[in-house]
């Protein structure tokens, strides 16, 4: 029974599918919008102001827009229904990496956006702070999805923001020979971004220990299993 029960509870394609149109719906939009505007706001500061055109500038701009989108994303997991949603033959992860895949055109687009608004002549070296970027992002999403995996919390965007402001400014507490936020044209600057490297690794990490189904006192929740399998 219970391989059997694992075999249905793997969705096919038409399982897949039919997600996307309610997926689609309940995502949490304001948050989501919030972020993404607020980021290409910023971005958008030195073509109002000249005077911010310069790779110091533009570093700090580019990384508080990264910032404002990755709190945004924060809120990606949020599903008042996930109580009710658990229960369906697809599993969590299903979910939520659908939910995550669907916004990844679109973040992808906006941050673009908000490297172009950035004049040329202050752009910082554009892979490194994109990695930046990224980073915040998959740090964002895993505070999120640890949150929903220890605590079956169905709205963790604001603990993952708050979580993530934080870590924000322990790391721009750090010595500068430890620092993640250094200046273009610094010494430091190749080693900042190995270290931004390891903290992205170390999130996807997190990530994917998080996603599967929460868990739930006395183990993990079979529930949604066996009313697949017709137990």
């Amino acid at each position: 029974m219970t391989i059997r029960a694992r075999r249905e509870r793997r969705p096919g394609l038409p399982v897949f599918g039919a997600l996307i149109r309610p997926t689609v719906r309940a995502l949490p939009r304001g948050p989501l919008l919030a972020g993404a505007v607020t980021g290409l706001l910023v971005a958008a500061l030195p073509r109002v102001l000249p005077d911010l055109g310069t790779p110091e500038t533009g570093a700090v701009l580019l990384r508080v827009s990264a910032l404002a989108m990755a709190l945004g994303l924060a809120f990606l997991l949020d599903d008042p229904s996930r109580v009710m949603t658990e229960t369906t033959p697809a599993g969590r992860p299903l979910r939520v990496h659908l939910r995550a895949a669907l916004l990844a055109p679109l973040a992808a687009l906006a941050w673009s956006g908000a490297l172009l608004l950035i004049p040329r002549d202050a752009r910082p070296p554009l892979a490194d702070v994109t990695l930046e970027a990224v980073t915040l992002t998959a740090t964002a999403l895993a505070l999120a999805a640890a949150t929903v995996r220890t605590s079956a919390e169905p709205e963790p965007g604001r603990a993952a923001a708050v979580g993530l402001l934080a870590l924000v400014v322990a790391g721009m507490l750090l010595p500068d020979r430890w620092g993640l936020f250094v200046a273009p044209g610094s010494p430091q600057w190749a080693a900042a971004h190995g270290r931004w490297a390891a903290v992205l690794a170390a999130a996807v990490i997190v990530w994917a220990v998080s996603v599967p189904e929460p868990l739930r006192r006395g183990g993990p929740r079979t529930g949604g299993i066996r009313a697949s399998a017709g137990c």
